[in-house]
């Protein structure tokens, strides 16, 4: 699995002039000439890759679009390969319509401003969409007062209490801290004593880890990280960069159909 954003570029343009010799290959051959001859003779190759050459310094605009193109393909690749791990919440970690026709799946740290910024725009998305799924996945990379709320949050799915830890824990404007965490659990009305076990449980830490290997694996470089369809966003992107996500993801699904 590709992992890095950089090695995908540079993989990229070389696929680029791959594609750009076959392209100009076809304009000056015809078909059945080519599939008659086959290999390029070594003129024939001096000849097409002067012409890419000349072609790429005349246009070289077609280099960064064509790069974007091809590693916006690379990522939905690699959403493909991992959609039912991303997609499935861990327990009660998640909101909307459970069959939904759009699955936003958000990686976030308590921690981060801008998740905390950006869960009111989560909310509007979940008030204004009937139609929408949204899972959330844990991803404390700000430290371990992070993993402890993220370890508090995963004990409230399993009791069912998910969002409403996540969003108080998000309204209480404290840094995170042991006597902030307390208070959110009192509040949100989770069994302190469960709650107390959970905080411990080797079950809960492998599923921080696994969805930190995940997002690695994503090449997410922060939080807060959105996953729609066959798109990675990341920062707070705001409500309407959102909604246009959901939109085209929907409007994918129904040309597949």
């Amino acid at each position: 699995m590709v992992s890095s954003r950089n090695f995908v570029a540079g993989l990229s343009l070389v696929a680029l002039i791959g594609f750009a010799l076959a392209a100009l290959l076809a304009v000056r051959q015809p078909v059945e000439a080519q599939a008659a001859k086959g290999a390029l003779s070594a003129a024939e190759r001096a000849e097409v890759e002067s012409i890419v050459h000349d072609y790429i310094l005349a246009n070289p605009e077609i280099i960064p679009e064509a790069i974007n193109n091809l590693q916006q393909r690379e990522v939905a690749r690699m959403i493909d390969s991992n959609r039912e791990d991303i997609e499935t919440p861990f327990e009660g970690a998640w909101a909307g319509k459970e069959d939904a026709s759009v699955v936003l799946v958000e990686f976030f740290d308590y921690n981060c401003p801008y998740c905390r910024q950006s869960n009111a725009v989560v909310q509007k998305l979940l008030a204004k969409d009937e139609n929408l799924k949204v899972v959330w996945r844990d991803f404390p990379v700000l430290g371990p007062e992070s993993r402890r709320a993220a370890m508090g949050a995963l004990s409230a799915a399993k009791q069912d209490k998910y969002r409403s830890y996540h969003d108080r824990m998000f309204a209480d404007e404290r840094r995170l801290s042991q006597e902030k965490l307390f208070d959110v659990i009192r509040k949100t009305g989770l069994n302190e004593v469960a709650t107390a076990n959970d905080l411990k449980r080797k079950a809960l830490e492998d599923e921080l880890d696994s969805n930190l290997a995940l997002g690695r694996a994503l090449g997410l470089g922060g939080t807060p990280a959105y996953v729609i369809g066959d798109q990675i966003l990341e920062g707070a992107v705001g409500y309407e960069a959102l909604k246009t996500a959901i939109a085209e993801a929907r409007a994918e699904d129904a040309a597949a159909e």
